[in-house]
């Protein structure tokens, strides 16, 4: 059994208002930081993260596969559209395996559902990761606050008691 989170990358790209803006300026950079979002969550969710970019109208365009962080990244081959790779995806998973669709297209999500898979809206995906992102965060602060050495667990009247016998040697 294996749980994947399948992303349509240019429908969560165009949604997103930072991805879209970033997108205006630098559509590279606004892949990359989707890709370093989703790797993020991946690794600490332990899920299998793909993501689809459409590339159909690219003359002679043979798709492409690769891995980035730990996301599977894939452009589709010339007249492919990343819907038809998700659902051609989807349809081949195992019963036991876990599909999550993240896309806004209505269209799409009613084929994956029927399917079997999760769908996930994109403004779905984009509240979850930033939830994710706060408790990953709030985390770390604790470890922050987290005083490992024996100072940190002693009472200031211990503390006082132990610096007057050191200071007496």
């Amino acid at each position: 059994m294996a749980d994947f989170l399948v992303v349509d990358g240019y429908n969560i790209l165009h949604a997103w208002d930072s991805l879209k803006k970033m997108m205006a300026e630098d559509m590279e950079h606004a892949r990359v930081k989707l890709i370093n979002i989703l790797a993020n969550y991946q690794a600490v969710k332990g899920i299998k993260v793909i993501v689809v970019f459409d590339a159909h109208l690219v003359k002679g365009g043979a798709g492409s596969k690769e891995e980035i962080t730990g996301v599977e990244v894939i452009y589709t081959m010339e007249g492919e559209t990343a819907d038809m790779l998700i659902e051609r995806f989807v349809g081949h998973l195992g019963e036991d395996d876990r599909v999550v669709v993240a896309t806004s297209d209505w269209a799409q999500q009613r084929i994956v559902f029927g399917k079997g898979a999760v769908r996930l809206s994109a403004r779905e995906l984009e509240k979850e990761i930033a939830a994710f992102e706060k408790e990953v965060q709030n985390h770390f602060e604790i470890l922050n606050d987290y005083d490992p050495k024996l100072r940190g667990h002693l009472s200031d009247n211990i503390r006082e008691l132990l610096e007057k016998i050191r200071r007496q040697k």
